[in-house]
């Protein structure tokens, strides 16, 4: 049974209000944009983040700015990498650049990382401005890493890791292990936070990228199989090229001939390749749970385990 926590709606609320605030603009293009993507909601994953760590602490100062600042940095991302990726949907509306051209979209993005420079300042810690800095460093060369291992095919479990860790889990962590900055917490509550954030993000990502190919288009909002279309090899399509030589010809070719994606699917069901992905992203999960061992019982260090524990069925 998932712990009720009646404060978190109540701080969600305070974050959207904030947030609306936070990226309100005179320029209609960029208002749009941001009514689209900033605005328009999302599980809001990170935020929740930052929000149950603080709690499972205690309460830390500037809890709602840090929540703030990560989904800014997340939502920058975004419109950056939907350019990048030549995506037609973002939470299944179409993508900003498509809508309003490429250097709006670039640029409101540039606009929103402003207002994360504004937000961060307010908390007055140097660690967390050098923490923020360090993670979007490490953002930018997860993506640019992305598109190496596709361009020069460098497919390996070990590139995979690499690049879900720096797209996705390092600001998973920054979310959890920022909480203990502010709190002032350090040693093996703080490592715990991190280590946490690192291993629910690794998992979440594992379980969006066999979803990719694998989920139901009309759940997920979004048609499928645009990784392999991209050229990007994901743990699903790196094992299954050791079930068939194939495979990496598929990817190669990005999907261009018709069944392709039906073949790779199929072939995921009848190998067990499916469900050995799906076992791994529950390795993953669990081990994110164990990580917060360290941390007081409470309901909040109970729901972030619900977060990881989620991974394992999720469908969206």
């Amino acid at each position: 049974m998932k712990p009720h926590l009646p404060e978190l709606n109540p701080f969600l609320l305070r974050f959207e209000e904030a947030l609306g605030h936070l990226v309100r603009s005179e320029v209609l293009f960029i208002r749009l944009i941001h009514q689209d993507l900033v605005t328009a909601g999302g599980k809001r994953i990170r935020p929740r983040l930052a929000f149950l760590a603080s709690r499972a602490l205690g309460g830390a100062p500037f809890e709602l700015e840090l929540a703030l600042a990560v989904e800014l940095l997340h939502s920058a991302t975004l419109l950056h990498d939907d350019l990048i990726d030549e995506a037609e949907l973002r939470r299944g509306k179409e993508a900003a650049y498509r809508r309003y051209g490429n250097a709006v979209s670039v640029l409101s993005g540039d606009f929103l990382l402003s207002r994360l420079l504004h937000v961060i300042a307010k908390t007055g810690s140097l660690e967390l401005v050098e923490m923020f800095a360090e993670t979007a460093r490490v953002l930018s060369e997860g993506e640019v890493l992305q598109f190496q291992v596709a361009a020069l095919e460098d497919y390996s479990l070990e590139n995979y890791e690499r690049i879900i860790t720096a797209k996705t889990a390092v600001l998973m962590a920054l979310a959890t292990e920022g909480a203990a900055v502010l709190k002032g917490v350090n040693g093996a509550v703080r490592e715990a936070l991190k280590r946490f954030g690192l291993l629910y993000g690794q998992a979440f990502q594992m379980r969006d990228d066999y979803l990719d190919l694998m989920g139901s288009p009309e759940v997920l909002g979004k048609p499928v199989g645009g990784d392999v279309r991209e050229g990007k090899a994901t743990l699903i399509t790196l094992l299954l090229m050791e079930e068939a030589p194939w495979v990496r010809e598929v990817l190669k070719r990005r999907a261009s001939e018709p069944g392709d994606l039906e073949r790779l699917r199929a072939l995921a069901r009848e190998s067990g390749v499916a469900e050995e992905v799906e076992r791994r992203i529950r390795l993953r999960a669990e081990a994110a749970q164990q990580a917060l061992d360290p941390l007081p019982d409470s309901p909040y260090k109970e729901a972030l385990k619900g977060l990881a524990q989620a991974e394992g069925e999720r469908l969206a």
